[in-house]
């Protein structure tokens, strides 16, 4: 393993303390929780919108705190979901008189430990709802949950319902508006190399030069099959048709297309694959309204991609393109 680290089990620590340091007039790190949160939270005008989930995806989660997206994030060690009381805690210091709503990316350990912060929670007398997110179409189960795997898509359910909350929207308004995006959004991802986690030093899993993992987890889990490698263009016809079959999409829907790369994918290869889906989407007969290229959801160092797409309507539209301020980037 050759990775730019210190100690591995100072990892996350010391990751979350630099994003803080980088955006000390917006950001407050408290490391006792390996909490991020908006320092000029909570507001009692809005709705808090907390996620939290293993470290290893940057952006996501950690670095996509900020005005019009998340109040805060909670962070587990690499691939392991935050503990309860870290989230609880969490929850504590960000509550706001509307509530907190929870963004669970759909693992059997987030869920449970978000479940156990709630009645928690809600015995301090504070309001909460969640949202379960799982627009992995790859497959129903996997080895670390019960159902769908929630990965990229996350982004969009992120992204909407930050804007409405911005907006004064009410906690079960941004309930059933976060359960509305998981609803019309669905992924599919691909894998040439595993990933390196710091603390085990080895790949979670290998690959030989002309084999490629096809419906990925973003924690190294199994995908549907594992085949030899195909050409870019064979790879997206793949993915695209998984995707477009499942929710079903249609000629005539407004979409959002999301190709996002796995940690160590050039963008320029990340805008090659664009392309060529963006020309099949439009072949399919439906409308691109937004685009998204890069790193959203990754897998620490693995070589990949995945590909999202969300039927987009009049509403939706309109909160994607809200403005948005964090750690990385404007939106």
């Amino acid at each position: 393993m050759k990775k730019l680290i210190n100690d591995p089990k100072q990892f996350v620590p010391e990751m979350l303390k630099g994003i803080a340091l980088a955006n000390s007039k917006t950001l407050k790190y408290i490391p006792k929780y390996n909490l991020i949160m908006r320092a000029d939270g909570p507001n009692d005008n809005k709705v808090s919108i907390l996620q939290g989930s293993g470290s290893g995806h940057e952006p996501a989660h950690a670095m996509v705190v900020g005005y019009g997206m998340l109040d805060a994030v909670c962070q587990g060690d690499v691939f392991a979901a935050p503990p309860a009381d870290y989230i609880y805690n969490t929850t504590k210091l960000i509550a706001s008189k509307k509530g907190v709503l929870y963004l669970i990316n759909n693992y059997t350990g987030d869920r449970m430990a978000f479940e156990m912060s709630q009645e928690m929670a809600e015995a301090d007398g504070i309001e909460i709802r969640s949202v379960i997110i799982n627009d992995d179409v790859a497959v129903k189960d996997s080895l670390y949950t019960t159902g769908r795997r929630g990965v990229a898509g996350n982004f969009f359910v992120t992204k909407a319902v930050g804007a409405a909350a911005e907006r004064g929207a009410t906690l079960e308004e941004l309930e059933a508006l976060g359960n509305r995006v998981v609803s019309v959004t669905r992924t599919m991802g691909m894998a040439l190399s595993g990933c390196t986690p710091p603390a085990k030093g080895t790949p979670i899993f290998t690959l030989t030069d002309d084999e490629m993992e096809i419906g990925i987890g973003i924690h190294g889990e199994p995908g549907r099959k594992r085949v030899k490698l195909k050409s870019a263009n064979q790879i997206v016809d793949e993915l695209l048709d998984a995707v477009v079959s499942d929710l079903p999409f249609k000629a005539g829907d407004d979409v959002a297309l999301m190709i996002n790369g796995m940690g160590a994918t050039p963008i320029s290869e990340l805008y090659l694959l664009y392309g060529y889906a963006h020309e099949q989407v439009e072949k399919f007969g439906m409308k691109i309204k937004r685009n998204y290229v890069g790193n959203y959801c990754t897998s620490l160092d693995m070589e990949g991609f995945s590909l999202t797409l969300v039927k987009l309507d009049a509403e939706l539209e309109e909160l994607l393109a809200a403005p948005a301020e964090i750690a990385i980037r404007t939106f």
